[in-house]
C-alpha cells in the first residue's frame, strides 16, 4: 500500500486550502493511496525550536540544535510531538505540504514544523544529502496558493519565478533530505476570484495529484558530481 502524509498549514478551517487539502486527499485516495494528515493549526503545533524540545541533553551548557536533536531521538527523550510527527513522515512514502504562500515563503507554523521535525541525523547529517539523504526514494509535493496572477511569475515577469523564489524549500529543504521534488501546483490570485474559478483550480489539482505518478521531478543535485567535500568534479578534472 503507498503512503501519503499531508502536513497543512492555514489559520482558518474553511479557507480554500483547506479545499485544496481535501481535494489532494481525495485524489490521492482515489488513486490507491492510504493516506494521513498534519492540521498544524488543529494540533497546536510549537512552531519555536528551542531546549524546550529536548528531555534530555548532550550539553546543558550551550545549546547546539541539531547535535541535541541527534542525541535526543538517539535516547527516545525528544519532545512527543516532534516524535510523532517524524515517525508520521518516515512512514510516508510521498509528503506534500499545503499551505498558503506568506512573503514567498512559507507560514511561519510550517516553517517551525520544518525546522523541528527534520532531524539531523534521520532526515540528513554529512554527506547524507540529496539523492544520499534520509528520504532518498520518497517523494514530495507542494501545494500552495497566493495571490498574485499567474502572469506575475515566470521569465522577464515582475516577480521572475516563483520556483526559484521558493528554492530554500522544495531544493534546500525537501530536495536537501533526499526527497524527489514533484513540480509544485500553484492557485494564483484566489482571494480574488469567484467560486468557479475557484472550482476549476479545485479539480486541475485533481487531475495533477491523482496523476502525480506522471507529474515531472526536479532537478536537484547528485553527489556523484562532487567530491567528499562537495567540490565539483568537473571542475577538478578541468584543472588537472
Amino acid at each position: 500500500m503507498k503512503r501519503a502524509h499531508i502536513v497543512y498549514a492555514h489559520p482558518e478551517p474553511n479557507s480554500f486550502v483547506a479545499a485544496m487539502r481535501d481535494m489532494t486527499k481525495e485524489a490521492l485516495e482515489k488513486d490507491g493511496w492510504q493516506t494521513s494528515m498534519t492540521d498544524l493549526q488543529a494540533i497546536g503545533f510549537n512552531a519555536v525550536a528551542s531546549a524546550d524540545d529536548f528531555g534530555t541533553r548532550s550539553r546543558e551548557d550551550y545549546l547546539v540544535y541539531p547535535l541535541e536533536q541527534r542525541h535526543a531521538w538517539q535516547n527516545q527523550t525528544i519532545d512527543p510531538q516532534i516524535a510523532a510527527e517524524v515517525e508520521a513522515v518516515r512512514k510516508a512514502d510521498l509528503l506534500v505540504l499545503v499551505f498558503p504562500i506568506f512573503w514567498y515563503s512559507v507560514p511561519a507554523q510550517l516553517k517551525g514544523w520544518i525546522d523541528r521535525v527534520f532531524l539531523s541525523g534521520v532526515f540528513y547529517g554529512g554527506m547524507r544529502v540529496y539523492d544520499q539523504g534520509g528520504m532518498r526514494g520518497k517523494r514530495a509535493m507542494v501545494v500552495a496558493s497566493l495571490g498574485g496572477r499567474d502572469y506575475m511569475f515566470g521569465p522577464g515577469s515582475i516577480h521572475g519565478d516563483l520556483k526559484d523564489m521558493l528554492k530554500h524549500l522544495l531544493q534546500g529543504t525537501l530536495g536537501y533530505v533526499g526527497y524527489s521534488v514533484h513540480e509544485p501546483f500553484f492557485a494564483y490570485h484566489v482571494p480574488y476570484v469567484d467560486n468557479t474559478e475557484r472550482t476549476g483550480m479545485l479539480m486541475k489539482l485533481f487531475h495533477a495529484v491523482e496523476n502525480i505518478d506522471s507529474r515531472p521531478v526536479l532537478s536537484m543535485p547528485s553527489l556523484n558530481d562532487f567530491d567528499d567535500q562537495f567540490r565539483p568534479k568537473v571542475a577538478q578534472a578541468s584543472s588537472t
